[in-house]
C-alpha cells in the first residue's frame, strides 16, 4: 500500500456510504454550510470593494482632490495655478468659481451647486468629459451663458439640450422696482451622468459667466488640484499652499467626503467579521459530525488498535476525514464566490429588469447600480480561514477517537 494508512482509511471513511443516514446528512449539511458561508463572504466583500472603487473613481473624479482658496477672490489666479502645478505630486490644476443657487425649469425648482470652470483646464482635473451623455465641455463659451447639468436634474426638470433655465442666486439686488433676487437665464448645453447624487445638483458654467453672475470681476475663487495619490492630498495641498505668497486656505476630499469612505471601510470590516461567524458555525458542525462518526466507528477503531495502530495514527485518520469535508466545502464555496463576484452586477441588473424595480436609486444612493470588485487577497484570506477552522474542528473528535479503549469497545461485540 503506497499511500499512508491514515490517509487511505480517512478517505475511505469519507467516501463510504454510512449505515447511519443521519450522520451522512449532518456531514453534508456541514459541507454545504461551509460552502455557502465562504461564497457569501467573498461576494459581499467584493461588493463592498466595488462601492469603494466606484466612489473613489466617480465622486472623487468630480469633486476636487484638494482646493486652495484665498481670503477673497484671487487676483492673479494664473500665477497661483502655475506655482501649484510645479509641485511634483500635483498632476494638474484648474481655477474655479463656486456658488449655490436654484434652477427653475419645466415648472419645477431645484437647488444646485454652480461651478464656474475653464473647459480646457477642467478636463485635466475632472472625469466629467468621459460621462457626457449629450454635448461637451467645449460647448461652454464665454458670454453665451450656457450650462451643463446632470441627468437626474434634466429628468426632474424635464430639460433637454437647447432648453432655457433660470438660475437664481440667494442674493438680492436693489433695483428701481424694489429688492429683487439676482437671476439669469441660461441655455442647457450638455447633460452628464456619473451615476451618483452629483447628477441631481452639480452644474457647470463658464468661469467668465460665473464671474459676471457672482460679481468677482474676472477673478477666480480658488484653484482645485488633481494629485497623484488621494491619501496624500492633505499633505500635498499644504505643501503647495506654503509655496505661495500671501494667505491661503486649503481643503481636501477627506473633509468633504472622508467620513463616507471611513464608513465604507468600517462596514466592510464589520460585515466581514459577522459573516465569518457563518463559516465558524459551519466548521463547528464538523465537530458534531466527526463525534458521531467516532461513536459509529468505535468497533473499527478498536480492531485497528488491536492490529497495532497507534493513537496518533487513529487521530490522523479522523483529521483526514474532517479535513476533506472542510477542503471540499471551502474550495467549492470559493469557486462559487468568485463566479458570483464576477457576475453579481449583471445578475442584479437582470433581476431589476424582471421585477421592474431599481434597488439602488440614484436619488437616494451615491451609485445607481451594484458594483463588484474581486480582490484575490480577500479570497485567499477567506479560503485560508475556512480551511484553518475546518482543521481546528477536527482536533477534538480525532483526539476522542485516539482515546478509545479496544478491550472496552469490543467487550459486547
Amino acid at each position: 500500500m503506497f499511500r499512508p494508512l491514515s490517509l487511505y482509511i480517512g478517505l475511505r471513511y469519507t467516501a463510504a456510504k454510512r449505515r447511519n443516514h443521519f450522520i451522512s446528512f449532518i456531514s453534508m449539511t456541514s459541507m454545504i454550510g461551509l460552502m455557502l458561508g465562504v461564497a457569501v463572504l467573498i461576494i459581499v466583500l467584493s461588493v463592498m470593494n466595488g462601492f469603494d472603487r466606484e466612489l473613489k473613481q466617480r465622486i472623487l473624479g468630480m469633486v476636487p482632490h484638494a482646493v486652495i482658496r484665498g481670503d477673497g477672490p484671487i487676483d492673479d489666479w494664473m500665477a497661483v495655478d502655475q506655482q501649484v502645478t510645479d509641485h511634483p505630486h500635483v498632476l494638474a490644476a484648474a481655477p474655479f468659481i463656486q456658488g449655490q443657487g436654484m434652477v427653475t425649469g419645466g415648472g419645477n425648482v431645484r437647488g444646485v451647486m454652480l461651478n464656474g470652470i475653464l473647459p480646457d483646464q477642467e478636463r485635466e482635473v475632472s472625469i466629467i468629459e468621459n460621462h457626457m451623455k449629450v454635448g461637451a465641455l467645449e460647448d461652454l463659451h464665454s458670454g453665451e451663458f450656457g450650462i451643463i447639468i446632470g441627468q437626474l436634474m434634466a429628468s426632474s426638470l424635464r430639460l433637454q439640450v437647447g432648453d432655457r433655465v433660470t438660475v437664481v442666486l440667494p442674493e438680492a439686488s436693489v433695483t428701481p422696482a424694489g429688492v429683487l433676487p439676482r437671476l439669469k437665464r441660461f441655455t442647457v448645453k450638455g447633460i452628464f451622468s456619473v451615476g451618483a447624487e452629483l447628477d441631481a445638483s452639480y452644474t457647470l458654467i463658464h468661469m467668465d459667466d460665473a464671474a459676471k453672475l457672482m460679481r468677482t470681476n474676472g477673478r477666480a475663487e480658488g484653484v482645485r488640484l488633481l494629485v497623484d495619490d488621494l491619501f496624500k492630498a492633505p499633505k500635498v495641498a499644504e505643501e503647495a499652499a506654503m509655496q505661495l505668497n500671501g494667505r491661503y486656505y486649503i481643503s481636501d476630499w477627506t473633509r468633504t467626503h472622508g467620513n463616507l469612505f471611513q464608513a465604507i471601510r468600517m462596514e466592510k470590516t464589520m460585515i466581514g467579521l459577522l459573516l465569518m461567524f457563518i463559516v465558524a458555525v459551519a466548521a463547528f458542525n464538523i465537530v458534531s459530525t466527526l463525534v458521531m462518526v467516532v461513536t459509529d466507528k468505535t468497533s473499527d477503531i478498536a480492531i485497528l488498535r488491536t492490529m497495532g495502530a497507534t493513537p496518533g495514527r487513529i487521530m490522523r485518520i479522523f483529521i483526514v476525514q474532517g479535513a476533506v469535508i472542510g477542503m471540499v466545502g471551502t474550495l467549492v464555496g470559493t469557486t462559487l464566490g468568485v463566479l458570483g463576484a464576477w457576475n453579481i452586477s449583471a445578475f442584479i441588473s437582470w433581476l431589476e429588469g424582471v421585477l421592474g424595480h431599481q434597488f439602488l436609486n440614484a436619488n437616494v444612493y451615491f451609485i445607481s447600480y451594484l458594483p463588484s470588485q474581486l480582490q484575490w487577497s480577500d479570497v485567499f484570506v477567506i479560503s485560508g480561514c475556512g480551511l484553518a477552522m475546518s482543521l481546528l474542528a477536527t482536533i477534538y473528535p480525532a483526539w476522542r477517537a485516539s482515546r478509545v479503549d479496544p478491550a472496552e469497545a469490543l467487550r459486547y461485540e
